[in-house]
């Protein structure tokens, strides 16, 4: 082999080794590259529930046209069941879960699972408990006995139950975070969770410990933003402090189904759920 054909034959043999170097690359940044977007984007009702009251057709028509595909309610507003599924079938939205008050399901737990199944709804959500029941450790261990008693004749009615958390439940009481004794005291084939992601940080938890420490038990969550200290206000989905990649990225080991964007107070609903709507149809994770 002459010198120059040596030269040459190095030289083709550096290129091509670049250019598999290159797509060794490629392929490894692809493959640790944010590649999953939310497949659907849902809406948790009570955001625009002023709106609901006033106009609950036209409400509903909004956030479709916004491209909401799935809405969580928090009240019918008069409606029927019978009319509450015609509208969401007019506006192209499915509606997972519904939130109905524990003492609405303690009064009438029959006709609240007949009418959530009538509408269409997978899961029945408690979605607070007032100060008066949850004083004690003891008032905690009776609220996971009455989830673990209602539980059975939600999936009697073809239904789910979830319990959707504030940040009162990551309070200690008696050395221990009511929603570990929630979580640890319900029976998981039965009983389900809806981590509200933005009381869980306000509270100084971690959403990922909990998918962690208990998995497949998260199958809804609330997809709210804070702004961080100092006074962590709530702010648009996006426009925030919390990073909701990795939590997105974890919703196999949580068992998440569906999200629901909220803002409980804000200045403008429309603004704000179109917003958060921008920011989670884009965000891979």
């Amino acid at each position: 082999m002459t010198l120059h054909t040596r030269r040459t034959f190095l030289a083709t043999i550096g290129v091509a080794a670049l250019g598999i170097a290159s797509r060794n690359a490629e392929a490894a940044g692809a493959v640790l590259a944010p590649r999953r977007k939310l497949k659907k984007v849902g809406l948790q009702l009570y955001t625009v529930r002023d709106m609901m009251k006033a106009d609950l057709p036209g409400t509903l028509h909004k956030v479709a046209a916004i491209g909401y595909k799935e809405v969580e309610f928090a009240g019918y507003f008069g409606r029927t069941p019978a009319q509450i599924r015609e509208l969401l079938h007019k506006n192209g939205l499915t509606s997972p879960s519904t939130h109905i008050p524990l003492d609405v399901l303690e009064k009438d737990s029959v006709r609240a699972f007949a009418d959530a199944k009538a509408v269409g709804h997978q899961w029945v959500t408690v979605p607070f408990l007032p100060e008066e029941r949850r004083k004690t450790a003891e008032d905690w261990k009776g609220i996971a006995a009455l989830l673990n008693q209602l539980a059975p004749q939600a999936k009697a009615a073809g239904l789910r139950l979830a319990y959707h958390n504030h940040d009162f439940e990551l309070r200690s009481i008696g050395g221990m975070r009511p929603l570990d004794m929630l979580l640890t005291e319900t029976d998981p084939s039965l009983v389900d969770f809806e981590m509200d992601l933005y009381w869980v940080v306000f509270a100084g938890g971690d959403p990922l410990d909990y998918f962690n420490r208990f998995p497949k038990r998260f199958a809804l969550v609330h997809v709210k933003d804070s702004a961080g200290p100092p006074d962590n206000r709530m702010v648009d989905v996006g426009q925030g402090k919390i990073d909701f990649r990795p939590i997105f990225a974890a919703s196999g080991k949580a068992g998440i189904k569906h999200y629901f964007v909220e803002h409980d107070q804000p200045a403008d609903p429309i603004a704000t759920i179109r917003n958060s709507y921008k920011y989670l149809s884009t965000v891979k994770f």
